[in-house]
């Protein structure tokens, strides 16, 4: 199937097909005028990247784990090396959500400071 196909069928546009490829994420045959064709599998390894991408692991995530982007991934087992990425990106997850929180708490207490004062104007 060729890239729109590929897009239309996966829900990604064809941009995002083209960076999963040169990522080493996708592979793609060359047709003799140099579109290029995607064979069935693409629609499950596509699901799978981004599967994963909306779970919280980046591209540089994802990479190392190209080899495995194939199957039932949301069922299939972790190995060691997949959980302590999972963990990695846990932590930075976490990490942010403790920002954000400080950053609602000082910006909830700004404005309830500010609405028990009287403007002038």
């Amino acid at each position: 199937m060729r890239i729109g196909e590929l897009a239309k069928a996966t829900g990604v546009t064809t941009r995002a097909l083209r960076f999963y490829e040169e990522q080493g994420l996708l592979t793609a045959a060359r047709s003799h005028n140099g579109y290029r064709q995607y064979d069935e599998s693409a629609i499950e390894r596509v699901a799978n990247i981004r599967y994963l991408l909306d779970s919280g692991l980046t591209m540089e995530d994802i990479r190392p784990l190209g080899s495995c982007l194939q199957g039932d991934l949301p069922s299939r087992r972790l190995s060691s090396s997949a959980v302590a990425l999972v963990d990695r990106r846990l932590a930075v997850l976490d990490e942010r959500i403790a920002a954000l929180t400080r950053a609602r708490e000082q910006l909830s207490s700004r404005a309830t400071a500010a609405r028990g004062d009287v403007a002038c104007g």
